[in-house]
């Protein structure tokens, strides 16, 4: 018979430390289920993920009051409507044979009425070739003299500069895949071309950009506001970084290995501009002192939202003051948009007012979650610490009409670029990437300009380039 001798059994304070190793544990996992919890839920509305990204079957927080606008065209968006018009090129008159109540024949009888009915179409397309002679002439002194060809007449057959144009329009322009613009190129215009020359009447037209691009870093950099913001770019398979610096007229990108001051160094704007400089709270971008700087009031509200809808409140209560700050921070924006739109100043009891709610509440929630007990915690204190530091710089824009609230103009330049590598997947080769930011840089600006894209890659291609300079106001 074999006696097993029972375990001893644990002490007090060995039961203790367990309970008390088992709490900390617990706490630890609570803290990091909280964390994927907030990376889960992040969407369009609470972080600076893309509304591409956004789940269909979850719908996010809107900060938008129900009733401001109704669904389809908004207030003062003008129609388009087809109208008949006076001089169709072409009229084909439909006859009624037999008489629709006694079946009569109705040929020569008298008229009674007529309805118009017009349909718009295209023409069937055909490509218009024109012929360059160039005629030589022998002079009296036996030289043989030949005529000049135009510049942009150097080979004996060529695609002409619309027909280019078209092609990189297209492809840079609305981001059909290579490939799939010569296909087009050759079944709906009659002109088949490889993939390689789609690319090579890119590279030309980009070729042409270079005094234009100069010249639109030096006007962004000497204008009053400028936004600026960067965006990750796939170049030979790598994370490669695109800047993006934009005034109200003018738009330039560029490409860079690096995301931080490197780039913007190389971009050429930021270490001369003295104007108000609008971006994100990123930190690289208040390296530059001689600039004033706005932060995005978007940004901050997307992040504001993500507090509201953190997993739990626990003791911190960031919850209500994270709603109290959403809340003074619309309320100053539609009071600025009110005065502005007004041509005043907002008044300045009820922005008082507000901008110390405003204060009041990040700070409340900067002491409620000053224990940052885990990272979400720590994420919330930054960011109610940081709208107590840079206050002034959230609201630049209740004084100065010429401030936008938030930086929405800098990333619809960049959301291009995202698009592109969502179709492409990637770019080949950094070439082809800063060729692509030059002619999205020369599309974005003559669009804010009033110039049909077609127009200005036509004049690009013919090495005439719209310029700012030459531009009548």
């Amino acid at each position: 018979m074999v006696v097993v001798s029972a375990a001893p059994r644990p002490s007090y304070e060995e039961l203790a430390a367990l309970v008390v190793a088992q709490a900390e544990e617990i706490a630890v996992l609570k803290a990091r289920v909280g964390e994927l919890e907030a990376r889960l839920n992040q969407n369009s509305r609470n972080s600076s993920k893309p509304p591409g990204s956004d789940s269909p079957f979850v719908k996010p927080t809107s900060l938008r009051a129900k009733g401001v606008r109704r669904p389809g065209r908004p207030d003062g968006q003008p129609g388009v409507t087809l109208r008949q018009v006076a001089d169709p090129q072409d009229t084909v008159v439909h006859e009624p044979e037999v008489c629709a109540g006694c079946g009569d024949a109705l040929a020569g009888r008298a008229e009674a009425g007529r309805e118009r009915r017009q349909v718009f179409d295209l023409p069937e397309i055909a490509l218009e070739v024109t012929e360059h002679q160039l005629v030589a002439r022998r002079c009296g002194c036996g030289q043989v003299t030949k005529a000049l060809a135009p510049a942009h007449v150097a080979a004996p057959v060529q695609y002409g500069p619309r027909l280019g144009a078209l092609a990189v329009g297209l492809w840079h322009g609305q981001f059909l895949a290579k490939a799939r613009v010569a296909q087009i190129m050759g079944e709906v215009f009659g002109a088949p071309m490889a993939p390689g020359t789609v690319a090579a009447m890119a590279t030309r037209a980009a070729g042409a950009l270079g005094e234009f691009c100069e010249e639109v870093r030096e006007l962004i950099a000497a204008a009053d506001v400028a936004g600026f913001d960067e965006t990750g770019f796939r170049v030979e398979g790598e994370l490669r970084w695109v800047h993006a610096a934009q005034s109200d007229r003018f738009s330039l990108l560029s490409v860079h290995p690096k995301r931080g001051t490197a780039a913007m160094d190389a971009m050429g704007v930021l270490p001369s501009f003295a104007g108000t400089a609008v971006h994100d709270a990123w930190a690289p971008y208040d390296t530059y002192t001689s600039a004033g700087h706005a932060l995005c009031g978007a940004h901050v509200l997307r992040e504001l939202v993500a507090v509201t809808e953190a997993g739990t409140d626990g003791p911190q209560g960031t919850k209500a003051m994270a709603t109290q700050d959403i809340d003074a921070l619309l309320t100053l924006k539609k009071l600025a948009e009110d005065a502005h739109a007004d041509g005043r100043a907002p008044a300045g009891d009820r922005v008082a007012l507000h901008r110390q709610v405003l204060r009041s509440a990040a700070l409340i929630g900067q002491q409620a979650a000053a224990g940052r007990q885990d990272g979400l915690v720590k994420k919330h204190h930054a960011l109610f610490t940081r709208i107590n530091r840079r206050l002034g710089d959230y609201l630049r824009f209740v004084h100065d009409p010429r401030v936008p609230f938030d930086n929405n103009a800098s990333e619809r330049e960049i959301r291009m670029c995202k698009l592109r590598i969502k179709v492409s997947g990637s770019m080949r080769s950094h070439r082809g990437a800063a060729e692509f930011c030059r002619i999205r840089s020369y599309l974005q600006t003559t669009q804010k300009n009033g110039i049909g894209w077609l127009s200005a890659l036509t004049d690009a291609i013919l090495g005439i380039p719209w310029m700012p300079s030459t531009a009548t106001a």
